[in-house]
């Protein structure tokens, strides 16, 4: 089948390349580039952070899917690399497994993850530890893990169109320099509801990070940091701290509904104290800049085959084609995107099977987490 993909953000990609792996004719259409996304921005750990985790066997296929495709890739690139592989010229997923605390204050903590984690990782894979729980987890660096999904789409055959799509029926007519498609995925983000008619549960969650360099060891430079910690439910306000390689992305906020994409000093200063506070090993390591970002929010993940009824005219399908959503997943877009793109290839089976349509998945459980996903860029800041 010929599928039109609608954005290049981390969910686009993914479904991208799970399309075209399942044999479709791909092309991916996008204003902007993988780099210049909300995904490039974010930290980022597999971890269900802002958005609402659908129960039964979607949740499943959304949570531990996606988790053991990180956990695969990261085995590899650390294969590779123990044999030698150099992680910059080779061909090498950049995602590696980190070490990380879960800073628990609740008296009945959410954890709502942790089933996925132990099914993919073994029962023994979440520790209790003073205030908390300490587990592993796949750290992607974003936007390196871009780069390296978009020249995986693209061995896979999966073509680009760099243009700003308006509507639908333009893209149904071929005005953005692409084939009449047999079924259009929408993933969007936050623009993913525009595209439908509107879609007033879609709303922005700004966070706001700083920046910090991390040590080297060498030259008097401290010890790098590896180890992760969140603490959402900290009194004065989320706190998360994530080494990467060369820098350290500290937060945070999660402001529902606010549009101001424009850092604030005062937060910038509450930010690095509550996490100096957290990590003392923080204290006087340079600034590298600071980024505010607007995760993609909705009251649920919207994952289905699209009732044409409630389509408006500038989007109504041209001869029967069928529109598949997949937005709106909040601070999570990084560590649901395999799940989601296998969803969707699902979903995309089933239409042509004839099985496939309307079929909606729900989202029930709480947010749970503390990951600086969908963290975008200010200025020279990346995060």
């Amino acid at each position: 089948m010929k599928i039109t993909v609608i954005g290049a953000g981390v969910t686009g990609l993914s479904c991208a390349h799970e399309l075209a792996e399942a044999g479709h004719e791909v092309t991916v259409v996008a204003d902007r580039g993988p780099g210049d996304t909300v995904s490039a921005r974010a930290a980022a750990v597999w971890f269900p952070y802002r958005t609402a985790v659908p129960s039964g066997e979607d949740a499943t296929r959304l949570t531990e899917r996606s988790l053991l495709r990180f956990v695969e890739l990261a085995d590899s690139a650390a294969a590779a690399v123990a044999d030698g592989a150099d992680d910059i010229t080779d061909d090498i997923a950049p995602v590696e497994m980190r070490r990380g605390t879960v800073i628990e204050r609740r008296g009945t903590p959410d954890r709502s993850w942790v089933p996925a984690v132990t099914a993919v990782l073994g029962t023994d894979a979440v520790r209790p530890t003073a205030g908390g729980v300490e587990t592993t987890l796949p750290m992607i660096m974003m936007p390196t893990y871009l780069a390296w999904l978009m020249d995986s789409c693209r061995v896979a055959g999966v073509q680009f169109r760099w243009r700003k799509v308006e509507s639908l029926a333009a893209l149904y007519d071929g005005e953005y320099a692409t084939a009449a498609p047999d079924v259009v995925v929408v993933a969007g983000g936050l623009r993913g509801g525009e595209l439908l008619g509107g879609d007033e549960e879609v709303t922005p969650v700004r966070g706001q990070i700083v920046v910090l360099a991390n040590g080297t060891g060498t030259d008097g430079s401290p010890e790098p940091l590896t180890d992760w910690i969140t603490d959402d439910d900290n009194p004065d306000g989320e706190t998360y701290v994530l080494p990467r390689v060369d820098d350290i992305v500290v937060g945070g906020t999660a402001e529902p509904g606010v549009w101001d994409e424009t850092p604030d000093p005062e937060t910038a200063r509450a930010i690095l104290a509550r996490a100096v506070a957290l990590v003392p090993e923080l204290e006087g390591l340079p600034v590298l800049g600071h980024g505010t970002g607007l995760r993609p929010g909705r009251t649920t993940i919207r994952l289905e085959v699209v009732d044409p009824a409630t389509l408006p005219d500038n989007a109504a399908p041209a001869a029967g084609v069928p529109v598949i959503a997949a937005y709106g997943h909040g601070g999570a877009g990084v560590t649901l995107s395999w799940g989601t793109a296998e969803r969707v290839a699902e979903l995309v089976a089933g239409l042509a099977a004839g099985t496939a349509g309307g079929e909606t998945v729900t989202c029930s459980a709480p947010a749970v987490g503390g990951v600086a996903e969908g963290v975008q860029q200010q200025g020279d800041v990346q995060v």
